[in-house]
């Protein structure tokens, strides 16, 4: 009789939370998954006072480059999802994609 109580009292609550999460587990299965994240980054000062620019995660197609305080504008991802740009001002700078938007990281600013 004792040993059925203990089982009781051990196994209730584990049975309880088992039917809780069950269904956060099934919202997280396959047909939640997550797209990859699309992702920015700006590359050292080069000894022109310029950086590259580059990206990937996003769909392909058109997208928007902008930035406060350099000239932006619009340009293509490629089918793989990634981009490149060459030479550019040092600056912040966001790609829009849609209502998307991703913030360019590895900006350091001017010494």
């Amino acid at each position: 009789m004792m040993h059925r109580r203990v089982r009781l009292s051990v196994l209730t609550p584990l049975l309880a939370g088992a039917l809780i999460a069950a269904p956060a587990a099934f919202a997280w299965g396959p047909s939640a998954a997550a797209a990859p994240a699309a992702t920015c980054s700006i590359s050292g000062v080069l000894p022109n006072g310029k950086v590259h620019l580059s990206g990937g995660g996003f769909k392909p197609g058109p997208a928007f480059v902008s930035s406060p305080t350099a000239a932006g504008g619009s340009f293509t991802i490629s089918d793989n999802g990634g981009f490149q740009m060459l030479n550019v001002e040092n600056a912040k700078y966001t790609v829009s994609q849609g209502n998307e938007r991703t913030e360019c990281s590895g900006f350091k600013g001017t010494d």
